[in-house]
């Protein structure tokens, strides 16, 4: 038996992180994970993707070249190097994080982990070991939430995973769920020449974002020709050799649409599952581990962290949840828990969007009275200077104290520009910090400062 300070379960970007800090603090550390390290979202999910939607914005850009003054004919692309890129680029950083392990001392057993109870977790992989330690985290993720009738089969109807590697282009496809993960595929088969379908059961596409950014949003989608289906079920599928066809129900409507492939992006659900849970006092609702904000469950010297102790599920809330969880074993002075209001999130779709914050219609429901800025990218030099126009910065304050309530945008480079408001939030700012804040010129950074006052009545660009 192997004895431990600490042993962290799942090496993704909250286990990883785990692990590397509590490595910093002095603490023996073991990391178990049975695949590749940096979980999902380094090998399936946040950084392949990027990856594919870096190759669609370049093949876009070169299409409207004449735009721009340039020239090019014959623009064509070769969908296996495109994957092909994509996945160098994660096996680059898995390895990365190889390094990591080792140049922090973090010993690393390959196998699957169980909890025994008692601070004890059996692994099994290429052989059998037990491991124990005071303080266990677990980091297992998520994977894919699937409905009865909607069960992909990995080759007509995929998972994101399947999406990340064709191997070859769809002329039709249909996207199902229209959250980040969806309208990142949407965004990338449909810029590389596929007839997109979107069908999402809420009424409206990107329901966790700000009203009127979604309504933005889905025009520039359906612009670029991606046919949008809101307050929409998808009942059913019915396969052939080479095509599926999907029964939509609009309130009682029902209609057919055939397509050669089909993403399913229905949500996630947490790893709970063959963890060993019941030998321990962990509680689980809705395959989610229910924590403090600690990130303790109610089995003392048991944690959880990540995408498997629910929303919101993004790799930087995990990440996050590591540090607060391994410094507050060792008791690190001034921890903070984890404020998710000031967690941003973003999609990297053409447009790209960013938000962080309470949406307008949240800020109301929560009995504020509120000042909306907005500044437009047209009325910006560094947009159109990049022909990129098209967009939109949306800022909230309480009316009453001047509190940065929420930040919302679409247009381009959005998903770097939306940290300077999370810092904003995090510092606590009001609109008057921000309305002194020297913004450089000329940027796209400007649309931040003009939108603060604006919402004061006091923009100057537009």
């Amino acid at each position: 038996m192997q004895t431990f300070d600490v042993i962290v379960i799942g090496g993704g970007p909250g286990g990883y992180v785990a692990a590397i800090r509590a490595a910093q603090l002095g603490m023996k550390t073991a990391l178990v994970e049975k695949d590749n390290l940096g979980g999902i979202c380094l090998n399936w999910g946040c950084i392949p993707t990027k990856a594919l939607l870096r190759s669609a914005e370049i093949y876009h850009l070169m299409q409207d070249a004449e735009s721009y003054g340039l020239s090019a004919s014959n623009i064509q692309f070769d969908i296996k190097k495109v994957v092909d890129r994509s996945r160098k680029v994660s096996e680059q950083l898995s390895a990365g994080i190889g390094h990591l392990m080792k140049k922090n001392k973090v010993t690393v057993i390959k196998g699957h982990a169980k909890l025994l109870g008692q601070k004890k977790v059996a692994v099994e992989g290429a052989t059998k070991e037990t491991l124990t330690a005071p303080h266990i985290i677990i980091a297992t993720g998520a994977r894919p939430r699937i409905f009865p009738g909607l069960e992909p089969d990995r080759e007509l109807i995929w998972t994101s995973k399947e999406a990340m590697i064709p191997e070859t282009m769809p002329e039709k496809l249909l996207v199902v769920g229209s959250g980040a993960i969806g309208v990142e595929f949407a965004s990338f088969y449909a810029t590389m020449g596929a007839e997109v379908t979107i069908v999402e059961i809420q009424d409206r596409i990107l329901p966790v974002e700000d009203e009127e950014i979604s309504k933005i949003a889905s025009k520039n989608f359906e612009k670029q020709g991606i046919k949008i289906h809101v307050g929409t079920t998808v009942k059913s599928f019915k396969k052939t050799k080479t095509s599926v066809t999907a029964l939509l129900d609009h309130n009682g409507k029902t209609s057919e649409i055939t397509v050669d492939r089909v993403i399913v992006a229905t949500g996630v659900v947490g790893n709970t599952e063959h963890l060993g849970l019941e030998a321990t006092k962990v509680k689980v609702e809705k395959n989610q581990i229910l924590t403090n904000e600690w990130c303790e469950t109610a089995e003392p010297g048991v944690y959880a962290i990540g995408d498997v102790a629910g929303a919101p599920w993004l790799a930087h809330k995990a990440s996050h949840e590591a540090i607060i969880c391994v410094e507050k074993i060792k008791k690190v002075p001034h921890i903070h828990p984890l404020k998710k209001e000031n967690i941003p999130g973003c999609t990297y779709s053409i447009p790209q969007i960013a938000s962080v914050g309470l949406t307008e219609k949240a800020a109301k429901e929560k009995g504020f009275k509120i000042k909306v800025g907005r500044f437009p990218f047209i009325g910006n030099g560094k947009a159109i200077a990049l022909g990129a126009a098209d967009g939109l910065v949306k800022t909230i304050f309480d009316e009453k104290t001047g509190e940065l309530l929420g930040a919302h945008m679409i247009g381009a480079e959005v998903t770097e520009l939306i940290q300077g408001f999370v810092v904003g939030k995090t510092l606590e700012t009001t609109e008057l910090e921000l309305m002194h804040t020297v913004f450089p010129h000329p940027t796209l950074s400007e649309m931040m400062h003009e939108s603060v006052l604006d919402a004061y009545g006091k923009a100057l660009h537009f």
